[in-house]
């Protein structure tokens, strides 16, 4: 697998590819937005670390423009810690953040998990379509599609495994640590503004009206639901 490191430090990135080449990953370098993205277009890219602050085009950028035709795995890289630059990155596509100065052990940790989960989100099942359904909201499984009135939907890897989550279980309400526990595998610690911006992002991806929703309902004080709204 091939993971693109992308930061204006290049000690950074040389460190950072010592470690994942220790775990057998290829890796594309990139010092500014412009090249992550010249390479993303060019390359097959299975996953995607990018620092917020760089030259001529920043991380977040970077990171709008690549959602609009790739789904692979991207990890923030943050010297800020302040909750609204970690919202800002998963707002605009991100799949998880990493706050500067990080321990490279868990940054390798993190990106195992991303990779494991994006595998299988991608592969194929050969036992049949599965199928769930809410109404005019529709999840086939199989073929990793989402369509709501018969309109296609794109999510990211982490937006489908939640909202999968919810409609194969229609009807049950998950906590926001239920839901961080179960998509991203490890204990819930401060996960309610990780858990709400991904929800915020399938609400508006699915709902006519995110502000009045037909299908991703919250239970206040308790967590949020799948409803079949007919």
């Amino acid at each position: 697998m091939t993971i693109l490191v992308c930061d204006d430090d290049k000690e950074i990135v040389e460190a950072i590819e010592i470690y994942l080449m220790q775990e057998g990953y290829d890796v594309e370098k990139a010092y500014d937005g412009i090249q992550a993205v010249e390479i993303m277009k060019n390359k097959k890219i299975d996953l995607m670390i990018i620092d917020v602050m760089m030259p001529k085009l920043d991380g977040i950028r970077a990171t709008l423009q690549i959602r609009k035709e790739s789904r692979v795995p991207i990890i923030i890289l943050s010297a800020k810690t302040e909750d609204a630059d970690k919202i800002l990155g998963l707002n605009v596509g991100a799949d998880d953040y990493v706050t500067k100065p990080f321990n490279p052990l868990e940054l390798v940790a993190r990106v195992k998990s991303q990779l494991r989960r994006y595998t299988t989100l991608s592969s194929n099942d050969a036992a049949g379509d599965k199928v769930y359904e809410a109404g005019g909201l529709l999840v086939n499984d199989d073929l990793k599609k989402v369509t709501v009135d018969g309109e296609e939907v794109k999510l990211t890897p982490i937006e489908y495994n939640i909202l999968l989550l919810l409609l194969k279980n229609k009807g049950k309400v998950y906590s926001i640590n239920e839901i961080y526990e179960s998509i991203w595998n490890e204990e819930a610690i401060g996960a309610d503004n990780t858990v709400a911006v991904h929800i915020r992002h399938i609400r508006e991806k699915i709902e006519i009206n995110p502000k009045e929703p037909r299908y991703l309902k919250v239970v206040w004080g308790v967590g949020y639901k799948i409803e079949d709204n007919k």
